[in-house]
């Protein structure tokens, strides 16, 4: 490991940044040192600008993923290699283009959801669209966390790095309260094949993909856009006319 790897690795874990950015923003200097074959202490604005362009029209990276590379340049040449310039000149991001987000139709979720073969996956999935969750945030749910007497779910350490309550729906509580009968989960509310551990964002985003194709809805359907089409929850919950979850009951505690 060079001094600058390691220097960049200390700087972004003294200031608490989430792993997932820690990994993310050494893979893009990597790739940005490979580019080049020299340290970033050795290449300046002209080098970072040839980069940006390779990146836009040779490699025709959305500006998003061009986006997260301008968060690592700035970075380590802001706070590792205390560079005095004005960022947003010399290491310009892309502007986003703003989109509507393509959102299902009440029965369309109802079909989509009823697609899916595994009961945990579709609780997961149904936790996803009914409380606003990130496909993270749902599967490292615990079992405490559901708080059916203020009828709330807490998340814990949420994007940010940030605790939140979320609200909690009867028809939610009832699928998830079905959910833990079946498995008597005891830590983790969705455990996984690796004992101890909670069932991986991977698993759970192949049995979306399965589900879709399976459904034959052409719109695209993902673990985390399932949250964006929650606005649509308020306009019905139909889940009792869907076979998928027949087997639920109002009775029990979860």
């Amino acid at each position: 490991m060079t001094s600058l790897r390691q220097r960049i690795i200390e700087d972004m874990q003294v200031r608490n940044l989430a792993l997932n950015t820690q990994r993310s923003y050494v893979e893009q200097v990597s790739r940005f040192a490979r580019h080049f074959h020299k340290s970033p202490e050795q290449l300046g604005p002209e080098y970072i600008r040839a980069y940006q362009v390779y990146l836009t029209n040779e490699k025709k990276l959305a500006p998003s993923s061009v986006v997260t590379a301008v968060a690592a340049l700035r970075f380590v040449y802001k706070v590792s290699l205390k560079k005095n310039w004005h960022f947003e000149e010399v290491i310009p991001a892309p502007k986003m283009p703003q989109k509507l987000p393509v959102v299902l139709s009440p029965e369309e979720v109802l079909k989509f959801l009823g697609c899916i073969d595994s009961t945990m996956h579709r609780a997961i999935l149904t936790t996803c669209y009914a409380a606003g969750l990130r496909i993270p945030e749902a599967v490292c749910l615990k079992t405490t966390d559901i708080d059916s007497q203020r009828m709330v779910i807490h998340v814990d350490q949420g994007k940010g790095q940030k605790d939140r309550y979320v609200m909690l729906s009867p028809k939610l509580l009832e699928i998830l309260r079905g959910w833990w009968r079946v498995s008597r989960p005891l830590r983790w509310l969705f455990p996984g094949d690796v004992p101890g551990k909670h069932i991986s964002t991977f698993a759970v985003g192949w049995a979306c993909q399965k589900a879709r194709k399976i459904s034959g809805i052409r719109k695209e359907i993902t673990p985390h856009s399932l949250r964006h089409y929650s606005a649509c929850r308020t306009i019905t919950w139909k889940f009792r006319l869907c076979p998928a979850f027949r087997f639920i009951s109002c009775r029990g505690a979860a």
